[in-house]
């Protein structure tokens, strides 16, 4: 784990811990923020852009109910951070069509060539048919590199040791799609050019992305590259816009700084990090995963999950809402229902959280039996057909017998299901009609069925 988000660990819990005001508690985290990204190598601008966001929120937002602010602005931190990094959208490592060709660009000594030989062995692990290309005649051992990696794995392998990298290129993308049937090329090209001008190594990039046509251009940034990538990763994009980015030897003491700033300053999305030496040490990027990993989940976990569970408490009041305004809910709507509330806890407390449903008077003992009773539901829901989900009275004694079956249920507890599944639409009619309020309504037949 690089030293910037070992630090910011060291900040939450310092934060947490801290006897100050809420405010004053916030000015002195985001200014060791600063202090601590900057010294590790992370742009300048990309610091300030993320703490005010962070300042901001955490000054203006109020948190949710039972939510204590500084648990909220840990979840604002994880938030901003996650955002930086890629945010909810998960980054698709798979082939969009074939043949499917990746040039890999960036400096010397940035890891290009093994991370070429570990993306193969990615994609050949997944069943497809990987062809390995280099196009640097400047250092000498690119050529037997890439080649021993291509032996070691078992792929295809195309490269001269000297020539026009460009016509390489496209010699090797014709032999590997022609000769050896690939549907995936990986190419690899020079870091730096032997008599050194970089806008010569710049224009040759170019020019071998326009003669090949990549599906896609891959960066592959050094985790300690520092307060030049910001630049680096800008130049490179401007030459060749940036699909993805792969982040190398994030198992070092390497700062990391660089990694943020190439993500900013391409507006390309993290893919993979390599996180060892071994071929294998390879894997797709989730940058929320990585973000708890930085805050430490021993200190963060127990807030997410109460995150999560307001967001799923949340979801049970709108899809109710919904259900109530159209005066029907579905079988599917009662499946989500179900397995929201068993990852929330007591039916009892899901409730009082439901505007109105507080009001309803349901005994102890129903709701006890109903909590014994969501495990039995849904493996019974699971086992129904899609048109019996969207249609439950299509649900005869054949079709119950056979779910019974399919959910290692009895006959009865099916039964019971479709019961309750007619209880909660009648009343959902009869709310939307008028004919019943919520409070005083007595549900205490929720769970009768009739056995068979």
């Amino acid at each position: 784990m690089s030293t910037v988000f070992s630090k910011i660990r060291d900040l939450v819990s310092s934060f947490l811990r801290s006897s100050e005001s809420y405010e004053e508690a916030v000015g002195i985290f985001v200014k060791e923020l600063q202090k601590e990204m900057i010294r590790a190598d992370v742009n300048v601008r990309v610091v300030s852009e993320l703490t005010s966001r962070i300042k901001e929120r955490a000054l203006k937002e109020e948190p949710p109910p039972g939510v204590l602010r500084k648990e909220w602005f840990i979840k604002i931190v994880y938030d901003e951070l996650s955002k930086l990094l890629g945010g909810d959208t998960s980054p698709e490592p798979f082939p969009k069509s074939f043949p499917w060709i990746v040039l890999l660009v960036g400096i010397q000594g940035s890891g290009k060539t093994t991370t070429a030989g570990k993306l193969a062995l990615f994609y050949k692990k997944r069943g497809y048919r990987v062809g390995l290309a280099t196009t640097d005649v400047y250092r000498p051992a690119a050529y037997d590199q890439l080649k021993q990696i291509a032996d070691s794995i078992g792929v295809p392998f195309y490269g001269e040791r000297s020539g026009d990298p460009i016509e390489i290129a496209k010699k090797s993308i014709k032999t590997l799609l022609n000769e050896y049937f690939c549907d995936v090329v990986i190419v690899d090209t020079a870091g730096r050019h032997g008599y050194g001008k970089e806008e010569d190594l710049l224009k040759e990039m170019k020019y071998i992305a326009e003669s090949i046509k990549p599906s896609e251009v891959v960066l592959v940034v050094d985790a300690s590259i520092g307060q030049k990538a910001f630049d680096l990763a800008k130049k490179f994009h401007e030459w060749t816009p940036i699909g993805s980015i792969v982040i190398t030897k994030l198992d070092g003491t390497a700062r990391g700084g660089g990694a943020l700033s190439a993500v900013t300053a391409t507006g390309a999305k993290i893919k993979f990090i390599g996180d060892g030496e071994k071929l294998e040490d390879f894997e797709v990027f989730n940058s929320r995963k990585f973000v708890a990993r930085i805050l430490g989940l021993g200190d963060i976990e127990s807030l997410l999950e109460k995150f999560r569970a307001i967001e799923e408490s949340d979801e049970i009041r709108r899809r109710l809402e919904k259900a109530v305004a159209i005066g029907r809910m579905s079988m599917r709507d009662i499946y989500h229902q179900l397995k929201s509330i068993k990852k929330l806890g007591p039916l009892r407390k899901i409730l009082d959280l439901v505007p109105g449903f507080s009001m309803l008077k349901i005994g102890d003992e129903v709701l006890r039996g109903g909590e014994k009773k969501m495990d039995v539901w849904v493996s019974i829901i699971d086992s129904m057909t899609y048109r019996e989900l969207d249609n439950p009275e299509l649900v005869d004694k054949s079709r119950a017998r056979r779910i019974a079956v399919g959910s290692g249920r009895s006959i009865s507890e099916v039964r019971e299901l479709l019961n309750y599944y007619e209880l909660v639409n009648k009343m959902l009619r009869d709310l939307k009609r008028g004919k019943i309020r919520l409070k005083g309504l007595d549900l205490s037949k929720l769970g009768g069925g009739s056995g068979e």
